[in-house]
């Protein structure tokens, strides 16, 4: 293994969490500084990340990049190559499609990998929704746990919500998830209908946009209230005390 000064760094370098007019209101400087230095990067899509870069740095020459598709399509052999540039004394940046690149997002595999290998992992500031949702939530930010996706099937579901809620309820531990923005009506309708009505709701979506919505209230109380959170990519916490 050679010395890890002789070796390049891997950069985590979050994103936006959807379309925003002032990148540089929810990005720090060194994103940009960043990018402006690194020609290797590993993305989930090619042409979004593409796109993102040109707007963080409009005078990056794009024929420089040379970029990895890290998806559900990769296959495991390919994940060293990606990596190799590192191992050649070159950085190389990982960026999720939305937000903190290793959290809730499979470029967790190629940090694993990279610490595998000797390679220093530098991670940037830069908006995660799990954390501002925790943060605005007004639940308990002292102990929470992120659970992903929940499953699909409506029976199975509802065991997961009220496991979730009982975990919460044990633990005095706020309750993490999310949906496919898609199904997120149905997901909430499914949690008012699951919980117990003194449960703690919080609804957060389009975190850091101009449409941004967050809000906590009991169950009972959702079930009166209004919002349309179709294809809006939301987080939803629960906590019962």
């Amino acid at each position: 293994m050679k010395p890890m000064s002789l070796l390049g760094k891997l950069y985590l370098i979050p994103t936006t969490l959807g379309e925003t007019e002032n990148l540089f209101d929810v990005l720090p400087q060194t994103i940009k500084r960043s990018i402006e230095l690194i020609d290797y990067y590993i993305v989930e899509n090619e042409k979004t990340a593409r796109k993102f870069i040109k707007s963080v740095s409009p005078e990056k020459v794009q024929a420089s990049l040379k970029l990895s598709a890290l998806n559900k399509h990769t296959q495991k052999s390919e994940y060293s190559e990606m990596i190799q540039a590192c191992l050649e004394g070159k950085n190389v940046g990982l960026m999720s499609e939305a937000g903190c690149p290793g959290v809730a997002d499979p470029g967790a595999v190629i940090v694993k990998l990279a610490h595998e290998k000797g390679i220093q992992v530098v991670p940037l500031v830069g908006p995660s929704s799990i954390l501002l949702a925790i943060m605005a939530s007004g639940m308990n930010g002292q102990s929470f746990a992120f659970n992903g996706y929940i499953p699909i099937d409506a029976s199975e579901k509802k065991t997961a919500l009220k496991g979730l809620e009982k975990l919460s309820m044990d633990k005095n531990q706020s309750q993490i998830f999310i949906e496919t923005p898609y199904r997120n009506n149905k997901m909430l309708e499914d949690i008012l209908n699951a919980l117990h009505p003194e449960t703690h709701l919080c609804v957060a979506a389009d975190i850091t946009l101009p449409t941004e919505y967050i809000k906590t209230m009991r169950v009972v109380n959702w079930k009166k209230a209004k919002v349309d959170l179709h294809n809006r990519p939301t987080i939803f916490i629960i906590h019962k005390m």
